[in-house]
């Protein structure tokens, strides 16, 4: 099981900004050493204070990158309500095994907490031939099948992803041999409608604004993981979840 990836994310630190030093003017009848310990009091309140506000925004405050525009997509796919505190954003590839695996693992957590998470799905084709699969989903939506769909072909995944190469045709059997209800016609229909390229497009843009360079990828209120793991995962939602509530 591997995380598929034509190379390895980078991981953006974040700068702490020190606020510029106010000058404090001595009190009447005070001289200059008053005034250098005002200084000195001022100047180290406020590196305290960014570094407070560095950490702040490190562990779990909202920061630049939880509100950042390739975050907040008002068109992918959702689970939990708006309201939710804690927003898991993942970006996923329909055939990525070590996405399949992890799936189940994030949907427990979203419904063990409910109304607290709320989890969003952007799609990324590493694969090859795993567009015509992303497109299946993204026309799914159109029939509100979409979460059906993703978990049968997340099931159904050896069928139809055989040695990394997606085979497009397994994949549609996969889905219209369950019973999920999809109207395949129409289904073929949609993959080709001008949103669905929208969407895609989109997403492609976002994931490579975000460095995102390997499947599954989790952004939780806007933090990455620094290594790749279920451990991880976990701790980094955990955490996220203790500071909003």
């Amino acid at each position: 099981m591997t995380r598929k990836s034509p190379k390895n994310p980078k991981t953006a630190a974040q700068a702490i900004t020190i606020p510029p030093t106010v000058t404090l003017a001595a009190a009447p009848g005070q001289g200059g050493q008053a005034s250098r310990r005002g200084l000195i009091v001022a100047a180290s309140a406020a590196i305290v204070a960014a570094i407070g506000s560095g950490a702040y925004l490190a562990f779990g405050g909202r920061s630049d990158a939880e509100t950042r525009p390739e975050l907040l997509s008002a068109h992918a796919p959702t689970l939990g309500p708006a309201t939710a505190k804690v927003h898991i954003v993942e970006f996923l590839d329909p055939a990525c095994e070590t996405c399949a695996v992890f799936y189940p693992l994030v949907k427990r957590i979203v419904a063990d907490n409910p109304d607290k998470i709320r989890l969003s799905l952007r799609h990324v084709p590493f694969h090859r031939g795993s567009e015509d699969v992303v497109r299946m989903l993204e026309a799914s939506r159109k029939q509100d099948r979409y979460w059906l769909a993703l978990e049968a072909l997340l099931a159904s995944q050896a069928q139809w992803a055989i040695n990394h190469v997606v085979q497009p045709t397994l994949a549609l059997q996969a889905i219209s041999g369950v019973a999920i209800g999809l109207d395949l016609a129409r289904l073929a229909t949609d993959m080709r409608a001008p949103e669905v390229d929208q969407r895609m497009a989109q997403d492609s843009r976002d994931a490579a604004a975000l460095q995102v360079t390997k499947t599954p990828e989790y952004f939780v209120n806007g933090r990455q993981m620094a290594s790749f793991g279920r451990q991880q995962l976990q701790s980094l939602i955990s955490d996220a979840l203790k500071r909003a509530y």
